[in-house]
């Protein structure tokens, strides 16, 4: 027999936005990358920061109000789905705690760069709000 707090356990990593629906955006939300700046040359770690109008910054799990956390793509092509949860791995950078900045580090190349806000449970609002996709280039550091 399954124990009660096993079950909790397991709710507590279910997607809770798969039950719940997408979250609305208000209409006048904004999202953008503040630096570094599109068809930026960058020599190593950088920093990145974001920048939101129109709404608020908090935590994940937070039910504060037309709120949300940011997450960055790194190289993504992918079509975003305000109905899937947000991938977590080095192509989706959660920023759970609240950020506004992060000191990214990136192999020497090419890279695009695209914030997308996700609700209290990791799912892009609806609609969606992401920012421009910035394209980058990291130099080598020798």
């Amino acid at each position: 027999m399954i124990s009660r707090r096993l079950l909790l356990a397991a709710a507590s990593f279910w997607p809770l936005g798969a039950w719940a629906g997408p979250t609305p955006a208000p209409k006048n939300a904004y999202l953008y990358i503040i630096s570094p700046h599109d068809g930026a040359r960058l020599k190593g770690a950088f920093w990145c920061r974001f920048g939101l109008r129109g709404m608020g910054v908090t935590q994940a799990h937070s039910s504060a109000p037309n709120a949300g956390h940011h997450h960055l793509y790194i190289d993504d092509d992918a079509p975003i789905d305000p109905n899937d949860p947000i991938l977590q791995d080095k192509k989706h950078l959660h920023f759970g705690a609240g950020e506004t900045e992060a000191r990214i580090e990136l192999p020497p190349g090419r890279h695009t760069l695209q914030l997308v806000l996700g609700d209290a449970n990791h799912i892009p609002f609806n609609p969606p709000v992401v920012s421009k996709k910035i394209h980058i280039v990291v130099l080598r550091s020798d």
